[in-house]
Parts: structure tokens; sequence; C-alpha cells
């Protein structure tokens, strides 16, 4: 059984006072806490084998590069990919998702082809291809969603046709912390010959991932948001896909040989990974993962659905409060607003009492817009939270509403 408290003990930040208020961190959709295996594994990284990798023939970089391959493979086992050669380190999924936007997409797509996205897309899953597709002259097509914060499916898959060439979706919003019914999306997104990226920034750290199962083409994800550093990520791409693609980065450690007059380029994984990667944050991404392996999804799942839950029950008794996004499949989010109050003054009133929420319209501008409010106020919980401190966002969020009428 895991102990709460035990677990926030492996988390030395929880036990940081802010203004004198015990810190209440509702912003993990943002980015999660790390504990101290990954703070450790950074340190030890500098301490004791601090080196450039592959390529090193003495022992230093040997042990670094071990480390560094066996995330790799760890990863690899984590999303059940079927190659290790599948996963490819990069800074993030707004760097994974424009290595296939400006790699594979660039190369595949042409005038009067189409690409899906949807209207909850986080703006690394717009922008890129909105780049891509005027480059090309290829067009752009949002998916619709309802109030409630919903794909309306019949809709997205009258969309899909010949033309379409790539659907490239959020598993999880961000904002909305609605779950999409990938797996559904995919299969009929490959009827029309399609290729699928599907961005799980916001869902591998609720939820295993499988990407044999869910069949999808391509899969980026953050570090930062599964316990793990900054400036880390993942892309999983099919090995055939892969293959095909050209890298977007020249540099070292990318290349088989180079003359003035031409280049070849390495083999899989490393032709996509130019230059000195962030070897320390890798390989801290990976103790990450070990620690989520450890606590078991069940677990996790268990205690967030316990806060959502409790959250959703409190929030929704406040005056005025009204809660933007209400999915029957729903992840530990609750974006909300209250009339007559900007989420500025709400945010900055809780850090006060020492409770950290996001503000602002979390880098999903149109989805603001089809609300047509300037943005929300997000609560974002990971199994680290605790119920007592749900009850001290609502004390204070009716403090707030208080104070600010």
């Amino acid at each position: 059984m895991n102990s709460i408290e035990k677990i926030r003990n492996d988390f030395p930040i929880l036990g940081k006072k802010l203004n004198g208020k015990s810190l209440v961190y509702f912003d993990n959709g943002a980015t999660t806490q790390k504990p101290n295996v990954v703070i450790d594994a950074i340190s030890n990284y500098y301490k004791d084998y601090n080196s450039n990798i592959h390529r090193g023939v003495h022992q230093l970089s040997q042990l670094a590069t071990q480390k560094y391959e066996d995330a790799r493979s760890l990863v690899q086992q984590f999303v059940n990919a079927k190659q290790r050669e599948e996963i490819i380190f990069t800074r993030g999924t707004t760097d994974s998702i424009n290595l296939v936007a400006f790699s594979y997409g660039r190369k595949n797509l042409k005038a009067g082809d189409e690409v899906i996205i949807t209207a909850m897309e986080h703006h690394s899953n717009i922008v890129p291809w909105q780049m891509v597709c005027e480059e090309k002259g290829a067009v752009l097509k949002i998916a619709p969603i309802n109030i409630d914060g919903d794909l309306i499916l019949e809709d997205l898959y009258d969309m899909l046709s010949e033309r379409t060439k790539i659907v490239s979706l959020i598993h999880v919003s961000n904002t909305l912390g609605t779950i999409n019914p990938v797996r559904e999306i995919i299969h009929k997104a490959h009827e029309n010959n399609a290729v699928v990226l599907l961005d799980a920034a916001q869902s591998i750290q609720h939820m295993p991932i499988d990407v044999i199962g869910l069949d999808c083409d391509f899969l980026t994800f953050s570090g930062h948001k599964i316990y793990g550093p900054t400036g880390t990520g993942v892309l999983f791409g099919k090995k055939a896909l892969l293959d095909e693609m050209d890298p977007i980065q020249g540099g070292g450690d990318m290349i088989k040989e180079v003359t003035f007059s031409k280049t070849t380029y390495n083999e899989l994984p490393h032709k996509f990974e130019a230059g000195t990667p962030n070897i320390v944050g890798v390989i801290g991404m990976a103790e990450a993962i070990n620690y989520v392996n450890q606590l078991g999804f069940d677990f996790i799942h268990q205690q967030e659905t316990l806060l959502l839950e409790k959250a959703t029950s409190a929030l929704s008794s406040i005056d005025r409060l009204k809660i933007i996004g209400n999915s029957q499949q729903k992840s530990s989010v609750v974006s909300f607003v209250i009339d007559g109050i900007h989420p500025f003054d709400i945010g900055t009133l809780l850090d006060q009492l020492g409770i950290a929420i996001r503000t602002g319209h979390h880098c999903t501008q149109p989805l603001m817009d089809f609300y047509q409010i300037p943005g929300t106020a997000r609560a974002s919980f990971a199994f680290y939270n605790l119920e007592k401190e749900v009850d001290l966002l609502y004390e204070g969020l009716k403090k707030s509403v208080k104070m600010l009428s």
C-alpha cells in the first residue's frame, strides 16, 4: 500500500512554505515536481561520470553512454514500442511535433492535401502544421468540439477523405481534461490511409500508453510532465516512417560520413539527435519513469480520480463559478471561470495563500475563443496531492470571491 505522506517526502519542494503557508501545488499540468531519485540522478551524473556520450573510449564516456542508451530501452518498454530505434530523444513535445511536421510533413504533403487537428489543441500542435501547410499549399482542417469539451466524432470522421494525409491530435486536453477516444480515431484515420500523430504530453503521466495497441504512427511526450527534468522529451515513430524521414538538424552524431561534397546520415535513432543531447536530462527522465513504474498506474489513477471528483464537487458549489470542460471521460484537470472576476486576480489571491494554480489561455487561445472567454483558472492534480489541499483550494476560492466581489 502506497502511503501518500511517504510519497510526499520523496518530493522536497512539497515541504516548502510560501507567505508562511504550506505550498499547495496544483499546477501539475504545466510541470510536475521532481522526486529525490531524479534530483539525485542529476547530481550523481555531474559528480561521478560527467562526460559526452558515444564515440568516447574512456570509462566516463562509456558509462554515460550506457546510462543514456539504457534510458532509451526503458522508454521503449514504457510505451511498448517494437524497437528501441523507434525512440528519439528530443527537447520536449513541442520539439517532437516540429520534427514530424518539418520532416515527415514537408516531405509528404503537397498542394491540396489535408491535415486534420482538433479545436482543443495546444499551440504546439497548431502552429507547426499551419507553417508547413502554408509552405506546401496544404489545407489545415479543424475537428470541432461541443460545449462539454468533447470532440464531435461524426464531424471529424466526415472530414476524413483520400485527401487526408495526417491527423494530429492531443490525447488529453491540457485545458479541458478531456480524454479523447484515440484508439477509435486512429483506426478511422488509417482506414483513409492517413498517418496519425498522438500528443501524449498530458496523458503519459496519468495512464499506461501502448503504441502497438493504439497503432499510432507517431507519439510525443515531455519528460517534465512525468516528474522528470525540463528540456527532455520523446518522439516515438514507426521505424518504416522514421527511416524515410530526413533530419531537420545537422551536426555531430547524426552523420555517418561527412565530406565537403556530400554527407550521409547516421542510422536510427541517431540521425535525429544532432549535437550533444541533454544527457543528464534523459538519465533523470529515466529515473522518473522508474519511479512512476514503481507506484503503478492503478494507484495513480485511483488517487487522481479521488482528487478530481472531490474538486469538481466542491468547486461546483461556489456561487458564480463555472467549470470549463465537462466531459464524461476526463483526466485530473479542473478549469474554471468566476463571473465578474479575472482569472489572473484569482491566481494572485490564491498565491498569497500558498496555493499555486495556472491562469490564462494555457496555450489554447482558439479554445478560449470557442468559449468566448479570455482565459481560465486551472487546477491540475498529481498523485502526491491531498484531499485536504482540495479543501484549502475551496476555502481560498470562496475567500477570493468575497474579496473581489
